[in-house]
């Protein structure tokens, strides 16, 4: 049997964006893909809304997007600004315009200023004649306080105007396309002509991330593909509604890991329906295992571990791989700062001796739990070598304990270092 190819793995390269810099993140270029996300608290709700947004940044969120749609949301935006950086939350926070943001912006210049970044969605920033003029006016604003501005068509809101004059078109051709590709085609120009129109106003094409996003995968993907093709501009990926709970969470993985692999995008949301009383940094979570899981990034070691079956009738292995997650991903914030290169590590929690012992060896730390009828003794691997056998009330503390004393030894900042 002929081996596959090593280069056969993998994404591809990236496309090659225009880079912007929005607050202290570079997004395009060179610069990995950035994670962002979204608060839902109502942003004249100061105290509520920093909290979020530092929630939101401890779990990872590299960007944090928050409405401002009406003056009291736009006057509260610089003291959230303020008191973050206060707290040494070191954030861009974007503001999401629809509709009003012309006015907001020009009653509140302190908004303007403490923004990182404007959201403009062409779909809703003025109707009829008043159209041109308020776009044009956020674009002014994002001149004078040299902001980069991010165009966001959406499905749910695309320029009706421009779906009827493509629609009239369509209709003049030998043979026509159907109503969906038109509508893509619509949602597509959206975007584009509005960055062509915010570059003739002055805005540097390097200061303008597009997006155009539907809440089909199949139509993302298309829509995606054909966008990256027609422009060099940075590409915010996204899938719109994805829903609650794993539909949300599989209907966006199925999306953007597509596009991803073909080297396609440059910042993510995951836009997930929280569950009730849950977290809202689910999202921020998702998309960086989305990010990790495709090789792009590494944010927190890992942890494989094996579904169970019959030979597993014992619940310890998933409470261990459970308790390992969280123990690593909760240690992150400081590993991060004092253990550089340890959210590289790989962990297995196995189940039984089929698989256990071979996976625990591919793994940096690996531990081969007894499956039903096996000796009640965990051989625990480091680095491909069997190291010690656990056995015991305390495997967990102590394979804990293993993990911890590995990242100490292996990622340490030493001292001059």
């Amino acid at each position: 049997m002929s081996s596959i190819p090593a280069d056969s793995f993998g994404p591809a390269a990236r496309r090659r964006t225009r880079q912007v810099r929005v607050g202290n993140v570079l997004v395009g270029g060179d610069a990995p893909v950035v994670v962002q996300s979204m608060t839902n608290t109502d942003t004249a709700d100061v105290a509520a809304t920093v909290r979020q947004v530092a929630e939101l940044w401890r779990a990872g969120s590299e960007l944090v997007r928050v409405t401002v749609n009406t003056p009291e949301a736009a006057a509260a935006v610089p003291r959230i600004v303020e008191r973050l950086n206060m707290m040494g939350v070191e954030v861009p926070v974007i503001g999401d315009f629809h509709y009003n943001g012309h006015q907001l912006l020009a009653n509140e210049p302190a908004c303007a200023q403490a923004l990182a970044k404007y959201r403009i969605n062409p779909g809703n920033v003025g109707f009829g004649r008043k159209r041109d003029t308020q776009f044009a006016q956020l674009v002014e604003f994002a001149i004078r306080y040299d902001k980069p501005v991010r165009i966001g068509a959406n499905w749910g809101s695309l320029d009706q105007s421009l779906a009827t004059r493509l629609m009239d078109e369509n209709a003049q051709r030998a043979d026509p396309w159907d109503a969906g590709r038109v509508l893509r085609e619509a949602l597509i120009l959206s975007a584009l002509e509005s960055a062509q129109r915010a570059v003739e106003l002055g805005l540097p094409p390097d200061r303008i991330i597009l997006s155009a996003k539907v809440s089909g995968v199949q139509e993302l993907i298309a829509v995606y593909r054909d966008l990256a093709a027609r422009s060099d501009f940075a590409l915010h990926l996204g899938l719109t509604e994805a829903g609650i709970g794993s539909k949300g969470i599989v209907a966006s993985s199925a999306a953007l890991a597509v596009l991803l692999q073909e080297g396609i995008g440059d910042t993510i949301r995951i836009s997930l329906t929280p569950e009730p009383g849950g977290a809202r940094t689910q999202e921020v979570v998702v998309a960086q295992e989305l990010l990790q899981t495709l090789g792009l990034r590494a944010f927190t070691p890992m942890v494989t571990a094996c579904p169970g079956c019959g030979r597993t009738t014992s619940e310890f292995f998933q409470e261990l791989a459970r308790v390992v997650q969280e123990h690593v991903r909760a240690k992150m914030p400081e590993w991060r700062i004092s253990h550089p290169g340890a959210e590289n590590l790989t962990l297995a929690v196995m189940g039984c001796v089929v698989n256990g012992p071979g996976d625990s060896r591919h793994a940096n730390i690996g531990i081969s739990l007894p499956g039903t009828g096996e000796a009640p003794s965990a051989p625990v691997f480091v680095d491909g070598e069997k190291t010690v056998t656990l056995r015991g009330d305390n495997i967990a503390a102590e394979f804990v304990a293993l993990v911890d004393d590995y990242v100490e030894r292996r990622y340490a900042v030493q001292p001059g270092g």
